[in-house]
C-alpha cells in the first residue's frame, strides 16, 4: 500500500508489479505519480508542466536564433545598397 502525495489517499499497488520510475495514476485525485522507491513503496507527484517548460525553453532558444539571421541579413542588404 501506498499514499498519494497530493491528496493522502491510499492507493494498492502491487509492488512486484511495479519497478522504481514507474509512472501510475492516483484513482482519487487523477494526479500523475512516480514510483521513487520500492523498499518502502513511496510516491511523487509528478510536475506536469516539467516538459512543457523545456519545450518553451527550446521554441525561446529557436527564437533567438532567428532574430540573429535576420539582423545578419538586415546587414547585407544594407552592405548592397550603398
Amino acid at each position: 500500500m501506498a499514499t498519494c502525495p497530493e491528496c493522502d489517499a491510499e492507493i494498492e499497488v502491487d509492488e512486484f508489479d511495479v519497478d522504481k520510475g514507474d509512472l501510475i495514476s492516483c484513482p482519487d485525485c487523477g494526479s500523475n505519480l512516480e514510483v521513487s522507491s520500492i523498499a518502502p513503496l513511496e510516491l511523487e507527484a509528478v510536475d506536469e508542466d516539467e516538459d512543457d517548460d523545456d519545450d518553451d525553453d527550446d521554441e525561446k532558444e529557436d527564437d533567438d536564433l532567428d532574430d540573429a539571421d535576420d539582423a545578419d541579413d538586415d546587414d547585407t542588404t544594407e552592405d548592397l545598397d550603398e
